[in-house]
């Protein structure tokens, strides 16, 4: 509340930045439909979740996401760094600004980036770059999702069709399908509802040794009921995908159920919080990447066509997101 429209506003710096950064840059190193998926969010697990249910991860756009999901994995923790603290010693920008710009929905990129920020601060001042970073990633993390599937994407998909014709580094037409301007039914998984929910407790239980063996947590009833509510919640948003007629992705509806289980107001959200929270999801990391190597790995020819390129799109729009939401925020910053 201190903060006034400043922690409010400065979100559209962090889901708009990464397009008005990233997608001119892709067009003018001639990257074709590869730069929507690469630009039209930092590109983590949910913008992995959304552009493969629209558009498939064989599509250009999926190669993009995963590109730039990639290239923040294994760079972006410290590209953001350097650049927090390089704008941070230019003295610009209220420090509270910069930190609320490093809360991109990334716990590694927001955790550097904050650091490089409160580093040249006085020891009160860099309490509160901590508190306003973790304040605006946790929003960037909750509403990302919804605001990256209704607003960002249709408008990143928009801004291509329009910019591409007129600053595309090549003019030959893009002959792969079209772009799709209206929402489409989202692409039905080749696994039958049976085979997805065995996938989903074989990764439960990997995910269960995986906390054993990395995180020394043993497989008592409190974690095994932990993760009974994860698979249950799952399950459930499925099912309501597919009663809403897979309009929107599932992980909409996952993520939705799971915030509703734990917000204060249910009476047993300190318990399933307790509970779930004995899981470290970190465990988990090592199947998705497997995926995405795997995925990448099938797909070399048209990785090695983008080679560096799609490399600094990714740094364009990460850089995006932070400057994007830190403008935005000292607009709207007053004193606190």
């Amino acid at each position: 509340m201190a903060s006034g429209w400043a922690l409010v506003f400065q979100e559209f710096g962090h889901f708009f930045g990464t397009m008005v950064f990233g997608l001119p840059v892709a067009l003018l190193l001639g990257i074709k439909r590869e730069a929507i998926g690469a630009t039209f969010s930092v590109g983590r697990e949910p913008s992995l979740a959304i552009i493969g249910e629209r558009f498939g991860m064989d599509s250009p756009e999926g190669r993009g996401v995963l590109a730039e999901y990639l290239t923040g994995t294994v760079f972006g923790a410290v590209f953001i760094a350097l650049l927090a603290g390089l704008i941070t010693s230019l003295n610009l920008f209220n420090p509270l600004a910069l930190a609320m710009g490093a809360g991109v929905g990334s716990g590694s990129m927001m955790a550097a980036a904050s650091a490089a920020v409160a580093a040249q601060q006085t020891p009160e001042v860099a309490r509160d770059v901590a508190t306003f970073a973790a304040a605006s990633n946790l929003i960037t993390t909750t509403i990302g999702t919804y605001f990256t599937l209704l607003l960002s994407l249709p408008f990143t998909i928009w801004a291509y069709t329009t910019l591409e014709p007129l600053i595309g580094r090549t003019r030959r037409p893009d002959t792969t399908a079209p772009v799709e301007t209206a929402p489409p039914s989202h692409e039905e998984p080749a696994l039958g509802t049976p085979a997805l929910v065995l996938a989903w407790v074989l990764i439960a239980a990997y995910g269960l040794i995986g906390n054993k063996l990395t995180y020394g947590t043993a497989p008592d009833a409190a974690v095994l009921g932990g993760m009974a509510i994860i698979v249950a919640v799952v399950l459930a948003g499925w099912a309501l995908y597919r009663l809403a007629g897979r309009r929107l992705p599932a992980v909409i509806w996952v993520s939705l159920i799971g915030m509703a289980l734990t917000h204060p107001a249910m009476p047993f959200a300190a318990d399933v919080a307790a509970l779930t929270g004995k899981i470290n999801f970190l465990a988990l990391a090592t199947p998705i990447l497997a995926f995405a190597g795997l995925s990448i790995a099938k797909d070399v020819p048209a990785f090695r066509r983008l080679g560096w390129r799609i490399v600094v799109v990714s740094f364009m729009a990460n850089a995006g997101t932070f400057l994007g939401a830190t403008l935005i925020a000292q607009f709207w910053m007053h004193a606190v």
